[in-house]
């Protein structure tokens, strides 16, 4: 029991330290100890005094233990406050995934600028470092650094940390140009067979891969022989399976041809790094690419992904629903546009710079203001499409935006199944939300917000939604349980509070 409480607390200290941007070396000056005792405390290999825990935590200005149990992180809502000033779109959780994933097909060192700080990228973090691949911030913690090592320890995973990512299933791709055999656990509910795990499959089989699932891992097994000889056509236009296909075919030996490819901004993201790889894709921006792929990458790479689509989309909703004047920065507004058309029929006031490009020379920029607004409910639906369409992670704001509208609207998130029921957790809020099936919610605005308490939907774009709806609501509100936020958001309060809003984060004690 012991051990246990140990390890847990070694947990602590390293994701602490990781928030704070730092090495084991620097957490190791601080204390006035050596690298290899923090590398053991961290491992819950070595017994460590309340004295010592105090000082990590004040080295690292946070409280690693408390009394009584530290629970889960909660939202304190003072509702009702208008946003102003400006403030900056941080970049793509989802480029930043892939590209962590994509890092395991490089020999060399990568560095990824301004990669986003979120629970996503903390597991995908500890997933590389248990297999041996080194990583750390630099730049004060801005950038990350990842070596690999000449060998993967698959068989040292970190089980629990894989399992807390979807993301791990970007792993097929780079691991099967590095062993014949390997073992990988997949996140709980996945299921070979299912809409989001079969796609993979298809498009990876052409590479050689034969996957078993048995007692929660991916068996996967490689046959050399097996390559591919025609376009891949996957059966779903998504995100992930398409970024899983352009990681097989960047080290094929060959060119691949992959159509009803997704176009989206993280898919983007991926080629433009694989063109620095030395890695040519044709196509880019298309539902063809086409890769001319290298069998041995070993290169230092320095690449800044883009900045997030649906973060400004939530940035904008912010500003919209508590009727604020606010400047949003650094939007790629290639991948919103189609949003901004539907908010413009609705009434939206806002105007916006000319383009600049973002750091990776490719994406394209603006800096969007939104004014308070007299919004109506759109004629047509809301619903989600493969880029250049509406976006699927998009949606859920438009049920916010709606409960300001005056009139009715649809929305219709036709891609997942349970994700519009989460939507009528604003009904708790004030809203007027009517589920007529699990994929289709009508809206009736506008809306009276009122404060409450209530806990966070498990769905990552809904529980934004409702942090949303609480800011507009006059009083104080509570969202308990935002483990779901951090996963997508970095520092999300606090920057919401840089521009007007008053949230306070806690935990029971």
């Amino acid at each position: 029991m012991a051990d246990d409480y140990l390890v847990r607390i070694g947990k602590l200290i390293r994701d602490a330290r990781q928030h704070r941007g730092w090495t084991q070396s620097q957490l190791a000056e601080a204390l006035g100890t050596s690298q290899s005792a923090v590398n053991r405390i961290e491992r819950g290999n070595q017994n460590i005094s309340l004295e010592m825990i105090a000082r990590i935590g004040e080295a690292l200005d946070s409280e690693i233990v408390s009394l009584g149990y530290a629970g889960p992180m909660h939202l304190r809502v003072v509702g009702g406050r208008r946003l102003s000033g400006a403030i900056d779109v941080k970049t793509s959780k989802n480029a930043c995934v892939a590209l962590l994933c994509a890092s395991l097909l490089n020999s060399g060192r990568t560095v990824l600028r301004r990669v986003a700080r979120i629970e996503e990228v903390y597991r995908l973090l500890e997933v590389l470092n248990s297999i041996g691949v080194r990583t750390r911030w630099v730049n004060g913690g801005v950038d990350l650094e990842i070596v690999p090592p000449a060998e993967l320890d698959m068989a040292a995973i970190d089980a629990d940390a894989a399992r807390r990512t979807r993301s791990i299933i970007m792993f097929l791709g780079p691991l099967l140009h590095r062993m014949d055999r390997f073992k990988l656990p997949y996140a709980g509910g996945c299921d070979l067979g299912t809409r989001t795990v079969e796609p993979h499959m298809i498009a990876l089989r052409r590479f050689g891969l034969e996957i078993a699932a048995t007692e929660g891992q991916y068996h996967a097994v490689v046959d050399r022989a097996v390559l591919p000889d025609r376009p891949i056509v996957l059966t779903e236009r998504g995100d992930t399976v398409t970024e899983n296909a352009l990681l097989a075919a960047a080290r094929h030996d060959g060119v691949t041809v992959i159509r009803n490819a997704s176009s989206n901004y993280m898919v983007q993201d991926l080629c433009f790094f694989l063109e620095a790889l030395g890695v040519k894709v044709d196509g880019i921006g298309t539902t063809t690419l086409t890769v001319h792929g290298v069998p041995d990458i070993d290169v230092d790479v320095d690449y800044s992904p883009s900045e997030d689509p649906v973060e400004a989309m939530s940035l904008v909703a912010a500003a919209v629903v508590t009727e604020s004047e606010l400047t949003v920065r650094r939007v790629p507004i290639e991948f919103l546009e189609i949003e901004l058309a539907v908010l413009e029929e609705m009434g939206l006031d806002h105007d916006r710079t000319p383009e600049y490009f973002a750091d990776n020379g490719r994406t394209r920029l603006v800096d969007l203001t939104v004014r308070p607004s007299k919004l109506e409910a759109p004629i047509d639906k809301i619903h989600p499409m493969p880029f250049p369409g509406l976006n699927i992670d998009n949606v859920p704001f438009f049920a916010a935006i709606a409960a300001v509208a005056q009139g009715k609207t649809l929305i219709h998130d036709w891609v997942y199944d349970n994700r519009a029921i989460y939507l009528t957790d604003l009904n708790r809020l004030g809203g007027r939300l009517q589920l007529l099936d699990p994929h289709r919610v009508l809206v009736e605005g506008p809306t009276r917000w009122r404060a409450a308490e209530m806990m966070c939907p498990p769905a990552l774009r809904p529980a934004v939604v409702v942090l949303l709806a609480m800011m507009a609501a006059e009083g104080t509100s509570v969202l308990r349980n935002v483990y779901v936020i951090n996963r997508g958001y970095e520092d999300l309060a606090e920057r919401l509070n840089s521009i007007g809003a008053q949230i306070e984060i806690f935990r029971d004690i």
